[in-house]
């Protein structure tokens, strides 16, 4: 199992729709969501580990030497210092750049599958295929999920949008990135 670590420095975001500052750390980041491959649950299966609650996701983050991201940390690593509308830049969504509601899939793809998408730094499927699970717990026993799912309409994959879900759920439409200290 070997899990490809991309460097992300860090700085100041401005988190969220009224741009607060708020310090994020340098931190090195899971190119990917984890995949089933990653995790040795299916040795050639490239699409994302789903129908895992965030606890259970925490969990495997931290046996795979790191955790959940905090949500400010997931913006940061999506939007860059320049506040970018989507991970791959201001140009609108186009099926070519995320598994999106209107991509036609209707299902998770290979976490490879959407190149054109990636951020700057080269992070793959920040937007769509999966919400990601983070290590920031909202109101009412929920954390935040970030990046919008293949069943999310392009706006939710937007950098800035953020969305809860019940600790305990366990949905085929969220997974989770792995970020670690360099």
């Amino acid at each position: 199992m070997s899990l490809d670590w991309i460097e992300i420095p860090g700085g100041t975001c401005l988190f969220g729709d009224q741009a607060r500052p708020v310090t994020v750390p340098t931190l090195l980041w899971t190119r990917t969501p984890i995949t089933q491959e990653q995790l040795g649950d299916n040795p050639h299966q490239q699409r994302p580990v789903t129908d895992i609650d965030q606890a259970t996701a925490a969990h495997i983050a931290s046996q795979l030497g790191g955790r959940l991201p905090r949500s400010v940390e997931w913006e940061w690593m999506a939007s860059g210092a320049k506040r970018r509308v989507w991970p791959w830049g201001d140009a609108p969504w186009g099926p070519e750049m995320a598994n999106l509601q209107d991509s036609g899939h209707g299902d998770t793809t290979d976490v490879t599958a959407h190149p054109d998408g990636a951020t700057p730094d080269g992070l793959l499927d920040v937007a769509g295929n999966v919400w990601e699970w983070t290590a920031s717990s909202t109101m009412g026993d929920g954390f935040v999920i970030r990046g919008g799912s293949y069943a999310s309409p392009p706006l939710y994959a937007q950098c800035t949008f953020l969305n809860s879900a019940p600790a305990e759920l366990r949905s085929p439409g969220i997974g989770f990135r792995v970020v670690r200290e360099p």
